[in-house]
């Protein structure tokens, strides 16, 4: 499946929340593989503001069950706040 084809799809969490549509992707470019899904554009945010996005408005792309109509997302892990102030505070800072 191409990155693009995920765009603007509806993402809900296992329990059946929304949690927004897809707008941007994070690509991690030494591994060659999507890292993040976004629920809004970051383009013009400073450092304080992508650390809440990522926070709020972002889903690990290894926490994906399911990619269909919309894209279903496992949210919980104890590592998906970690991992979320560690690449805000690296994406950010090379901006």
């Amino acid at each position: 499946m191409r990155i693009s084809e995920i765009y603007s799809k509806d993402v809900y969490n296992d329990s059946g929340q929304y949690l927004g549509e897809v707008r941007e992707a994070i690509i991690d470019l030494e591994k060659g593989e999507v890292s993040r899904l976004l629920m809004e554009e970051w383009k013009n945010s400073n450092k304080e503001e992508v650390k809440k996005l990522f926070m709020q408005k972002s889903v690990l792309y290894k926490s994906i069950k399911n990619i269909g109509d919309v894209v279903l997302v496992s949210i919980g892990s104890p590592h998906t706040q970690e991992a979320s102030n560690i690449e805000a505070s690296e994406l950010a800072s090379s901006r």
